[in-house]
C-alpha cells in the first residue's frame, strides 16, 4: 500500500504509525467511493424515468442509509481514539529524557534555518531576546561563559545515529521557534512538522531509524522568498561525522559564518 500511495522514504521510528493511520483513511476513502459509486449507479437504474412514470412523494421507507452512516462514524471514531489519539499521546507524554539524547535548538527566519548545539559543557547559554540581532539570532548573552562553546549552523542540521544502552536510536529534540514570522517546520522523511511562532518555543523529538541527507521544507507561506526555505536539510550521520562537524561550528554563538 505504501508503494500504491507513493509514500516518501521513512526514516523515523514513529513515522511507521503516521503512515498507517494515512493508509488507514485511505483504505476507508476508497470504500467509501466505491460504495458511493455502486448506490449512484443503483440509484439511475432503480429510478430510471421508465421504471418511475410517476413520481413518488413518500420517499424511502427503510433506514439503512442511517445504519450506513452510523457504521462510518464509527470506524472514524476508532481511527481517531484507537490511532490518531494514542500516536499523539505517545508523541507528547513520552518525551525523551535530555541526557539521553541530541538536544538542539531551531530558529527559522526569513528565509532560512538557524542552529544551535550546547558545546562540549553540554550547556546552552543564557538567552535574552532583546539581544537578538542579525549577528545574534539566538539572542545569547555574551557575558555567559556557558554560551562561549555553543555551536550556530544555517541550514545544515546534523544529528549523530547512534544506539543507547537500551537498543534503540538516540532520539533528537528540537526546541523550536521564529525570529519574524510564522513559519512551518516540515521534515517529509521523518513526518515531523511543526509550527514555528515568533515568541513561542516548541518541544519536538523523533528517533532517526537511518542516516542521510533529508529536506526540509517550510509549509507556511512565510514571504517573497518562501520557496528558499527549502535549502535546508537534516543530516542523519555517524557519531564520528557528527562530532567532526560540531567541532567546525564550536564557538560561534553570535556568529552565522
Amino acid at each position: 500500500m505504501n508503494n500504491l500511495l507513493g509514500l516518501p522514504v521513512l526514516a523515523s521510528e514513529h513515522g511507521r504509525d503516521v503512515d498507517n493511520l494515512i493508509i488507514y483513511v485511505h483504505w476507508l476513502m476508497i470504500v467509501l467511493f466505491v460504495g458511493w459509486l455502486a448506490y449512484f449507479a443503483y440509484a439511475l437504474f432503480r429510478f430510471h424515468c421508465s421504471r418511475n412514470p410517476k413520481a413518488d412523494y413518500v420517499g424511502v421507507k427503510n433506514h439503512a442509509s442511517n445504519y450506513i452512516e452510523g457504521a462510518v462514524a464509527i470506524v472514524e471514531g476508532v481511527l481517531l481514539i484507537g490511532v490518531a489519539v494514542p500516536l499523539w499521546a505517545k508523541a507528547v507524554d513520552k518525551f525523551p529524557d535530555k541526557n539521553q539524547s541530541t538536544v538542539l535548538q531551531i530558529v527559522a527566519q526569513q528565509f532560512a534555518w538557524n542552529v544551535r548545539y550546547p558545546g562540549k559543557d553540554g550547556e546552552f547559554g543564557q538567552q535574552d531576546m532583546t539581544l537578538v540581532s542579525e549577528a545574534n539570532v539566538f539572542g545569547v548573552d555574551p557575558n555567559d561563559p556557558k554560551g562561549k562553546d555553543d555551536a550556530i549552523g544555517l541550514n545544515e542540521i546534523h544529528v549523530p545515529f547512534v544506539k543507547n544502552a537500551d537498543g534503540k536510536t538516540r532520539p533528537v529534540i528540537i526546541y523550536l521557534s521564529s525570529k519574524d514570522v510564522i513559519h512551518f517546520f516540515k521534515l517529509i522523511a521523518l513526518r515531523i512538522t511543526q509550527d514555528a511562532i515568533p515568541g513561542l518555543t516548541f518541544p519536538i523529538w523523533f528517533r532517526p531509524t537511518q542516516e542521510g541527507r533529508f529536506q526540509i521544507n517550510c509549509a507556511q507561506l512565510c514571504g517573497v522568498g518562501h520557496s528558499t526555505m527549502a535549502q535546508g536539510f537534516l543530516v542523519v550521520e555517524s557519531q564520528e561525522a557528527f562530532d567532526k562537524w560540531l567541532a567546525s561550528k564550536s564557538g560561534g554563538a553570535t556568529n552565522l559564518e
